[in-house]
């Protein structure tokens, strides 16, 4: 029985008690911390910077799977390796040379992940899969939380998940945007194997058993 990687953004959490917040996902079944870096440029909104995911790092007990969304990302690749960073996705959209850049976050010892929008076909990644740990899948358009699902998701995820087999690789696909307790199951059964969620767990009253809940699911 395999179950899903759960995935907490803590850009849904109270800034005000984000030591709180990293320590409800550290006591939970959650995999991973999720931190989505905005730049303002990228998307049009700004998150948090060093100093506060330095913070998160010196508290958190589980993997910070960091999100960039953000232009030109190869500036920082050594800047979130020196902060903790397990998994560093970069958006497919911001690498002019992808290849390159999946190198460069390899050589400083995190794991890589890129990022596709939701108008972005995943037959793009072909011919680099197999040097991309983890698809992050665009459930909504990047930049702000609690946005509606794109139902088109399920058809990328179930296309993306036979490029992966086809290729052998051990590609994870992350979803990020949208998830919650009604499409959760489903999108595990099209080939899901981490899911982000954010406004669902920091929105609930009980956000440990929410997590909890998610990640006793089953994917395929």
């Amino acid at each position: 029985m395999k179950h899903p990687i759960i995935a907490p953004s803590l850009l849904a959490a109270d800034f005000g008690n984000l030591q709180q917040a990293v320590e409800m996902v550290n006591q939970s079944a959650a995999g991973w911390h999720h931190i989505d870096v905005m730049d303002g440029l990228f998307v049009p909104n700004i998150s948090y910077g060093m100093p506060v995911i330095k913070a998160i790092q010196r508290h958190a007990t589980k993997p910070l799977d960091v999100h960039l969304m953000i232009v030109d990302p190869d500036r920082y690749v050594e800047t979130f390796a020196n902060l903790g960073a397990y998994n560093l996705t970069v958006h497919y959209e911001a690498c002019t040379h992808l290849h390159r850049t999946l190198e460069h976050i390899h050589q400083a010892g995190m794991k890589a992940g890129v990022a596709l929008n939701p108008h972005t076909p995943v037959q793009l990644l072909s011919e680099v899969l197999e040097h991309i740990d983890v698809v992050c899948m665009m459930g909504v358009n990047p930049g702000f939380g609690g946005q509606t699902f794109i139902e088109r998701t399920y058809d990328k995820i179930k296309a993306l998940k036979a490029l992966i087999a086809q290729r052998g690789c051990e590609t994870l696909i992350e979803v990020d945007g949208g998830v919650n307790l009604e499409n959760a199951q489903a999108l595990l059964d099209a080939g899901t194997d981490v899911l982000v969620a954010g406004s669902l767990v920091f929105g609930s009253r009980e956000p440990v058993q929410t997590i909890d809940r998610l990640a006793t699911l089953q994917r395929a």
